[in-house]
């Protein structure tokens, strides 16, 4: 196949661009780098199915000759998704899921390919119903510092969902948990990554407020493995493709400081403002993923966290 796939220097970007590779697609990436490293995708540079573009897919596509033959498959997996992202690139973040999402969806419309979008468990808010499946539509709010993130997906899904009805798209949308793993960002602000960092340097690990929220976590080997399996079925609606087994805040502080050997104490400090609205619980009701996909995830937290804390050590120099 040959497949665009945008925001492929990003975290899970990369790790799909690996496996589509290794099952022999051709894979054009389409990265502006707002958050994407080069380092990521470095080692694909010299295969000859992969090609590289610097683009800002809220743009026209620009005259490139890898652009001018049909695509089989466009994947949308271009988006800042990091807490500190919602406060610094907030308009761009609502760009890419209106604008960059359109762009994409008329390509694949153009081409007869097939659509997918990575959407997220942010689209259910803080939640009231617990675990999350994907008929519960939601606790969101569209006006706090998460809205950008939240309301730019929960768009991007509408507008996927109106082009599968209104021109017969093929189209496939995941919800993604929260996702951990090797080339995350070392300080991006999410937890997992932030936890580690501190450990290994030393410093204390810091929880917002008294770190009984609960968050389940899954490594980016199976997540991938679940973005391939739907990709590759012929399910048009919304998967959750997440790990369903909660922890709380400080279980994995706690867990943290073990794997990492470290003497860093914990302390509870206040949850800043840009932080208001995050949830106190999210999980997810996989029992769809394992029906339609056959997909569950077989990583446990502690063997996932050992992965990344030796690449923080080997790979980002972290110590």
């Amino acid at each position: 196949m040959r497949i665009l796939l945008a925001g492929g220097a990003g975290f899970i970007g990369s790790h799909i661009a690996d496996q589509l590779l290794a099952r022999g697609d051709e894979v054009v990436v389409l990265d502006n780098f707002a958050t994407g490293r080069h380092a990521n995708v470095r080692h694909l540079i010299k295969d000859k199915n992969f090609t590289l573009i610097n683009h800002d897919i809220t743009s026209p596509f620009p005259n490139h000759h890898s652009l001018t033959e049909k695509f089989d498959s466009v994947l949308d997996y271009a988006s800042p998704a990091s807490p500190n992202d919602f406060t610094t690139m907030p308009l761009e973040i609502l760009a890419v899921g209106s604008t960059g999402t359109r762009n994409l969806l008329d390509r694949a419309h153009a081409d007869g390919a097939r659509f997918f979008l990575t959407s997220t468990s942010e689209v259910y808010g803080d939640p009231l119903v617990h675990p999350q499946p994907e008929t519960y539509w939601g606790n969101v709010s569209p006006i706090g510092p998460r809205s950008c993130y939240d309301e730019a997906k929960r768009f991007s899904e509408a507008l996927t969902m109106s082009y599968h009805r209104v021109h017969g798209v093929d189209v496939r949308i995941v919800r993604i948990f929260n996702t951990y793993g090797e080339r995350m960002r070392p300080s991006d602000g999410r937890v997992v990554n932030t936890f580690i960092e501190q450990a290994l340097q030393g410093k204390p690990l810091t929880l917002h407020g008294d770190g009984l929220q609960t968050r389940s976590f899954c490594h980016v080997s199976d997540e991938v493995r679940g973005l391939m399996a739907l990709h590759d079925s012929d399910y048009n609606l919304p998967v959750n493709i997440g790990n369903p087994n909660g922890i709380t805040m400080r279980e994995l502080a706690e867990l943290v400081i073990e794997l990492t050997h470290s003497s860093s104490s914990i302390i509870s400090v206040p949850l800043p403002p840009e932080r208001e609205g995050d949830p106190h619980q999210r999980q997810p009701d996989i029992s769809l993923a394992r029906n339609v996909l056959g997909w569950e995830p077989t990583v446990s937290l502690r063997e996932g966290i050992q992965r990344m804390i030796q690449y923080f050590v080997t790979v980002e120099g972290i110590s």
